[in-house]
């Protein structure tokens, strides 16, 4: 498949399971307070095979073109793990997982799974909102001695802050599908109304604000 075949299979498929659902005239309220017309729930690809199957197989297609001398898939944990084992297994690569926290107890593991310092490594993540939680991954791993080649996510936000972070760290993001596109497959599906995609697109440009929501 192509790169937009992708975008718009994985957007439709995510849609479909209401693994990412919109509701702007009765918005979600985050943990942050900040009251947003969308939710996200990647871990239910993982209960509708025929969507993990679309999900995992694009996953594995993507990191071949973008990062064809990845050695190592290493999943965040806990919602990057399962996407990671698949899509190793499809790769025929070694797979890993970084936990949030060392363990306190055995060897004390931050990393699960073998990393020879050198080896070129690939974090597999579900969603990239401010890509804070990402960057520690990559920075546990760069500590370890890794050469972090990128990530490979299933959603960003493609939020500025976390495109500045990105960039910052140095680090590559490439995602199946992002929220322009989910919105317009969700209007053009009849999920939300065509004149609430600007609205949607206003929040992503800045969530702190209820500006979309006039």
């Amino acid at each position: 498949m192509t790169r937009e075949e992708i975008n718009r299979l994985i957007a439709k498929d995510l849609l479909k399971i209401k693994a990412v659902f919109f509701r702007p005239e009765e918005p979600f309220t985050w943990a942050s307070g900040i009251k947003s017309p969308v939710y996200c729930d990647n871990r239910l690809t993982l209960t509708a095979p025929e969507v993990r199957a679309d999900v995992e197989k694009s996953m594995a297609q993507v990191i071949g073109e973008e990062y064809p001398q990845a050695e190592v898939l290493m999943g965040t944990s806990t919602a990057g793990i399962a996407h990671a084992a698949i899509t190793a297994y499809l790769m025929g690569l070694p797979m890993g997982y970084v936990r949030s926290g060392a363990k306190d107890h055995g060897r004390q593991n931050q990393i699960e799974g073998r990393l020879e310092p050198g080896q070129k490594v690939v974090v597999v993540e579900d969603l990239i909102s401010t890509g804070g939680s990402v960057l520690e991954v990559v920075d546990v791993l760069r500590a370890a001695g890794a050469e972090v080649l990128g990530i490979a996510s299933i959603f960003t936000y493609g939020m500025q802050k976390g495109i500045e972070r990105l960039a910052a760290a140095n680090v590559k993001n490439v995602s199946l599908t992002n929220f322009d596109i989910i919105a317009e497959e969700a209007a053009l599906e009849g999920y939300i109304r065509p004149e609430d995609v600007s609205r949607l697109i206003r929040f992503r440009n800045n969530p702190a604000s209820e500006e979309w929501r006039e």
